[in-house]
């Protein structure tokens, strides 16, 4: 389990520092080229990837949560505004970063997150035989 929540931190803790540094580097322009709602989640993500982290860090079942639910919002965000270059150079999809990174991180955390839901032992059975 601690090297789930490690690729977590890694993960949310990247993506933390790559919209900081659009935003540095960009301003508010910094994702002009999308529409409006998705200029406006890439730039949550400067908010929420942090926020991931210090739930997940402090052993939030809540962050888990968030983290499935940003991580499948950004997904789909990135896979409907790269969808036209993709489609015009499928080469594209053998960079590893970009797309195929956000894909293959969201894809782990999906298909983990729900252990981070689950009780500890302690937490469900009743402590037996100590008085």
């Amino acid at each position: 389990m601690r090297w789930i929540r490690a690729v977590y931190l890694i993960g949310f803790g990247e993506g933390t520092l790559a919209h900081l540094f659009d935003l540095i580097t960009g301003g508010l322009a910094a994702y002009q080229e999308y529409a409006l709602p998705f200029q406006v989640f890439f730039h949550s993500l400067i908010v929420l990837d942090p926020l991931v982290v210090v739930l997940i860090w402090q052993r939030r079942r809540a962050g888990a949560v968030l983290a499935a639910v940003v991580m499948a919002l950004d997904m789909a965000a990135n896979w409907i505004v790269s969808w036209p270059a993709v489609t015009a150079d499928p080469a594209l999809l053998l960079n590893p970063i970009g797309l195929p990174s956000i894909t293959l991180f969201g894809g782990f955390v999906l298909l983990t997150f729900w252990m981070f839901l689950r009780p500890s032992v302690s937490e469900t059975q009743p402590d037996q035989g100590r008085r």
